[in-house]
């Protein structure tokens, strides 16, 4: 199968390019938002190949995620188009951006994201998160709590920045990962192997987010084998399990919860290896793309392209 995505989001789009289709990735001379093309930090496959547009042919299907690529796509191609995203603005009335259309499917990343979205009478899917496995690499040697957050500093509460000094005052180290962190003071921007690596090295994973789907980093933390302190909020009341780590909507359960991580070394253990466990099962790469083939599987049949390839 021929698809046509653009490179949105690097680890949801590492992981969904590991199958066994053929991927077809807009690029541009800038590498900008609309023609990033393949990953230069993540481990895509030759199967990723990166063209303009413009010069893009036998597209089978379409997954679209972000509203201005619709007008991008030719317009007897199917969609699925999938939402990363939880609702901003009046959330328990926010109307999605393809609310009644029957001319694709919304695919979720999580059923609570599928709860809070109004789809309307848009046919609706949820295809839970699955990464490629990182291996156990949990040594917790050096006695601090990872954070990874994208744009933490932008972003602020949404990703819940602001707790970060709430929990340093509480007694817990910080070091915080990710896209523009060393602007709070945080780790440089790492490749995705590197960072695994040193995500692994502290003693717990802290996931302060409030607004967000469902962080891949706590995911990928739990693969790695990484006890897990996070709010309760969104997906992560369902990802993890209690064996697993701690989840609360008070910070200073949060703070004690990490600081006891940090203390008890086999507690820690026992807690990762309880992650990585329930990571495997449940969000494991092999499920991930079984339940995408399913989907493109039953967009693409006659039924569904009768309606899903007229826009």
């Amino acid at each position: 199968m021929n698809i046509l995505l653009w490179h949105v989001h690097g680890s949801w789009t590492t992981a969904f390019v590991q199958g066994k289709h053929r991927y077809l990735v807009p690029v541009n001379e800038a590498r900008d938002a609309w023609g990033r093309g393949r990953a230069q930090t993540f481990d895509w496959p030759d199967g990723v190949e990166e063209h303009p547009i413009e010069e893009i042919r036998d597209v089978d299907i379409a997954i679209v995620q972000r509203p201005e690529e619709l007008d991008r796509v030719p317009s007897h191609v199917p969609v699925i188009y999938v939402e990363h995203n939880t609702p901003k603005g009046d959330v328990p009335e926010t109307r999605h951006p393809m609310a009644d259309r029957d001319d694709l499917i919304v695919a979720h990343v999580t059923h609570f994201n599928e709860l809070f979205w109004d789809c309307g009478s848009t046919r609706t899917r949820v295809v839970e998160h699955g990464i490629p496995d990182p291996g156990r690499r949990y040594t917790g040697e050096v006695p601090r709590a990872a954070v990874v957050v994208n744009e933490a500093r932008r972003r602020g509460r949404v990703t819940g920045t602001d707790l970060l000094g709430r929990l340093e005052r509480a007694g817990v180290p910080v070091d915080l990962f990710g896209m523009d962190a060393a602007a709070l003071g945080g780790v440089e921007d790492l490749p995705q192997d590197r960072l695994h690596t040193e995500m692994a090295r502290r003693g717990v994973y802290v996931h302060p987010i409030r607004w967000t789907s469902l962080g891949l980093s706590l995911v990928e933390a739990m693969h790695l084998g990484m006890p897990v302190v996070a709010l309760a909020t969104t997906e992560a009341v369902e990802a993890v399990p209690p064996q697993a780590g701690v989840i609360s909507t008070r910070v200073d359960v949060l703070a004690e919860a990490a600081l006891h991580f940090l203390r008890d070394a086999p507690a820690a253990r026992a807690a990762g290896d309880a992650a990585r466990a329930h990571a495997l099962q449940r969000f494991g790469l092999d499920r991930f793309l079984h339940d995408w083939d399913e989907l493109l599987t039953e967009v693409m049949s006659g039924a569904d392209r009768a309606g899903l390839g007229a826009r």
